[in-house]
């Protein structure tokens, strides 16, 4: 933009995906959702705040997820990904973008999130400082192809939309 008074918009996209494991819980956006699946993670392995996260970062031109929090990390063991988003929105901030739309999507055979949506969205709005209404969580499952289908891990995309710097 060029000084026309308008913020500039941008459109970032985010992918994660975790095995599953016998080491609970499966978290979501922050939201307990299974006591009796895990995944295998360096952090509590929390899909939709990582796909989020690497979308965030994505539409602000500021690397990925693994840049700034290695898995090789000690910091990075057990680290709740709520709080890395967090820290990513602050990254964010401090290079002039704030969020105004989430859009996720986990792909999921093995738990039903749509009990939890609401308490995830307020999750992830409260994270990223954002209405409720600005947030949308979904979940499909994969109707039993491919890893996700075989009950193996989990998956998720995520779509965030930046607002900023004109």
């Amino acid at each position: 933009m060029s000084g026309d008074g308008l913020a500039a918009s941008r459109v970032g996209w985010g992918f994660d995906v975790h095995r599953f494991n016998t080491k609970p819980p499966l978290v979501l956006g922050g939201v307990v959702v299974s006591e009796e699946l895990g995944v295998s993670a360096t952090s509590d392995g929390d899909v939709l705040a990582h796909a989020v996260a690497d979308a965030l970062l994505g539409a602000c031109s500021l690397g990925d997820l693994g840049e700034h929090f290695p898995s090789d990390d000690p910091a990075s063991r057990g680290a709740d990904s709520m709080a890395l988003l967090g820290e990513v929105r602050s990254l964010a901030s401090r290079a002039g973008w704030s969020p105004s739309h989430v859009d996720a999507t986990v792909v999921i055979e093995a738990v039903r999130v749509a009990p939890h949506r609401e308490a995830i969205r307020a999750g992830l709005a409260g994270a990223l400082g954002l209405s409720l209404e600005a947030v949308s969580v979904k979940a499909t499952t994969t109707d039993g192809v491919g890893f996700v289908g075989r009950g193996e891990g989990i998956a998720c995309v995520a779509v965030v939309t930046v607002v900023g710097r004109s």
